[in-house]
This record gives C-alpha cells, sequence and structure tokens, in this order.
C-alpha cells in the first residue's frame, strides 16, 4: 500500500524513492534531488537508528542552523538540508520549526518516544494531506492523490468540512 502511495505522487520527485517501515509505522519518500545529490536520499536516520525524517521542501538557512549543530556535537552523514531538520529536534524537540527558514512539509518518526511529528511551513507553501481513521490508522501525504492510494480510505465527501472550506479556506 505504501509503495502504491509513493508512486502515486511519483511526478514530485522522479529521481529516486526511498521507504522506512516498522512494526508502527511506514514512511516513503519521492526525491527531486537539488542539495546533495549523492547522499541525500530519504528517509533519513539520526546517528543510532532512533529517529527518521522525509522532507518535501528546501530550508534556506540549513548551513547556518548546520554549523550551530555541529558546534553543538552533532554528526553529520549527508550534506542536505534535511538531516538538519532532524539534529534540530533532537536538540530542540518540537520547537525545532521555529528555527527554520524554508518552504517545508515533513515527518518524523521518533522510535524512542513512538511519537509522529508532521510540519509544515508557516505559509502552508508545502502541502500536507491526512487523515485520522477509526482504527487509529493516521495516513498523510504531499498530495490527496497520495492519501487516497490507501484503500482504507473513503472517497466520500465530508459536507461540514466543504462548507468550512468554501467558507474560510
Amino acid at each position: 500500500i505504501l509503495e502504491r502511495m509513493n508512486q502515486s505522487i511519483a511526478h514530485r520527485g522522479p529521481d529516486e524513492d526511498g521507504f522506512y517501515i516498522n512494526d508502527k509505522v511506514g514512511l516513503a519518500s519521492r526525491r527531486l534531488s537539488i542539495i546533495d545529490l549523492a547522499g541525500g536520499k530519504q528517509p533519513i536516520s539520526n546517528e543510532d537508528g532512533t529517529m527518521r525524517i522525509v522532507l518535501n521542501g528546501e530550508i534556506y538557512n540549513y548551513r547556518e542552523l548546520r554549523n550551530y549543530l555541529e558546534k553543538h556535537g552533532h554528526l553529520f552523514h549527508t550534506q542536505s538540508d534535511t538531516e538538519v531538520i532532524l539534529h534540530l529536534y533532537e536538540e530542540f524537540g518540537v520547537d525545532c520549526v521555529q528555527h527554520l527558514d524554508g518552504m517545508f512539509a515533513f515527518a518524523i518518526w521518533n522510535e524512542k518516544t513512538q511519537e509522529l511529528l508532521l510540519a509544515r511551513d508557516r505559509m502552508g507553501i508545502k502541502p500536507m494531506y491526512y487523515t485520522h481513521l477509526p482504527d487509529w490508522q493516521f495516513i498523510f501525504g504531499s498530495e490527496m492523490k497520495a492519501v487516497l492510494a490507501n484503500p482504507s480510505v473513503e472517497r466520500k465527501i465530508d459536507l461540514i468540512a466543504l462548507n468550512e472550506y468554501l467558507s474560510y479556506e
């Protein structure tokens, strides 16, 4: 199912795909290689493999953030802006987003705490669609078609949500 969801948005990242799956979470990524062409394959993990991140976007101030994080003992294995976010999360927790300048939507899975963090830029330049199903599945993606590629997601219109969207955008 995760492969089908990821394939539905192949046009967003034609250069490569990547997956991380365990018994609690599945993360997938489509990549358009811009920064760190050779080493930035996602999902990216932290040093001990207890956290994973996928990113859609670009962090403009990642070099300054990387310098700060290196001075505070973080070790990097790529040159990517994606890895910078992961180390920021290790340093600041959910407040990591306060330090980011850019357009982004990302997900971080923390194996230690069994928590999933989703975040996107303040202007919503990079989209994030999600649904929470009655059986406790939480499904998200960069496009609605990725979410709808999961057969557990009903294809019916929520009239209340439609009214709120048309009223308030």
